[in-house]
């Protein structure tokens, strides 16, 4: 099973593989990409969204699965970065459990790893979202919620489109059950752990309890910034992978956070 890519810079020497959130696809990494043009920049349609839609989303094992073949396919004996938001961010923690091999440096935005309540209501509620989450009206509420840029809805409703429900609700579920892997308190991977500071108090909770669970981790926060903050605040986003990927001083604008 293939992913489908986007790719861009591909005679730069040093490889990032961007991971997307649910329902959207490798398009909302663009800013990203026109920003960071001295990275071999990769961002995978993960499975049931976009052009990986025909490939069933069963687990976010399988997706780091997958993820881990298609860097070592495309950069033999190469280290990638990793930068995930949402739901990119539960696939990149499995993937540094599972193949932290791959993995040069990560970023890891949007995580929530407390316990949620009420969980059987939460995957009902998937279900009955799913039918209507291609509608306009949804399109445009969830693209408000993210705070997706006007000029990038087009692209965010074109992946609604392509969205398996299948899928939407698998990974629905899959999040909503997510635990911390044990393996990464073994971790030597330099990982960035960061969230919108108007972020949902559960995922800024995450934030700390992530920090003190990775042993080479940093946490800190986008100020003025919510969920889907790389389309919000793109030039603060790009200008921190950037620094993070070639080990530099971060953004003074980050907030850090405490242990």
């Amino acid at each position: 099973m293939l992913l489908h890519i986007r790719e861009a810079h591909p005679s730069c020497p040093t490889p990032i593989v961007f991971l997307h959130a649910i329902g959207t696809s490798g398009w909302m990494w663009e800013r990203q990409f026109s920003d960071l043009t001295d990275f071999h920049c990769l961002a995978p349609d993960m499975p049931g969204h976009g052009g990986s839609r025909a490939i069933r989303w069963q687990s976010f094992e399988q997706s780091a699965d997958l993820i881990a073949d298609l860097i070592r396919r495309k950069f033999p004996g190469k280290r990638a970065h990793l930068v995930g938001l949402s739901l990119g961010s539960y696939v990149g923690l499995q993937l540094l459990a599972r193949h932290p091999e791959v993995v040069g440096r990560a970023i890891l935005s949007g995580l929530n790893v407390q316990p949620l309540p009420h969980k059987w209501l939460l995957n009902a509620a998937a279900y009955l979202i799913a039918p209507l989450i291609k509608t306009g009206f949804s399109a445009r509420l969830n693209a408000n919620a993210l705070k997706i840029p006007a000029d990038q809805f087009d692209g965010y409703r074109q992946s609604l489109q392509e969205l398996s429900l299948g899928s939407f609700i698998t990974a629905s579920h899959n999040a909503t059950a997510f635990t911390v892997p044990a393996a990464i308190a073994r971790l030597q991977t330099p990982t960035l752990l960061v969230a919108g500071a108007r972020e949902h108090p559960m995922i800024l909770k995450s934030l700390s309890q992530l920090h003190r669970l990775l042993p080479r981790s940093q946490a800190l926060l986008a100020p003025d910034a919510g969920h889907g903050w790389n389309g919000e605040r793109p030039a603060l986003f790009s200008a921190m992978v950037r620094s993070w990927c070639m080990a530099g001083e971060l953004p003074p604008d980050l907030i850090k956070v405490p242990l």
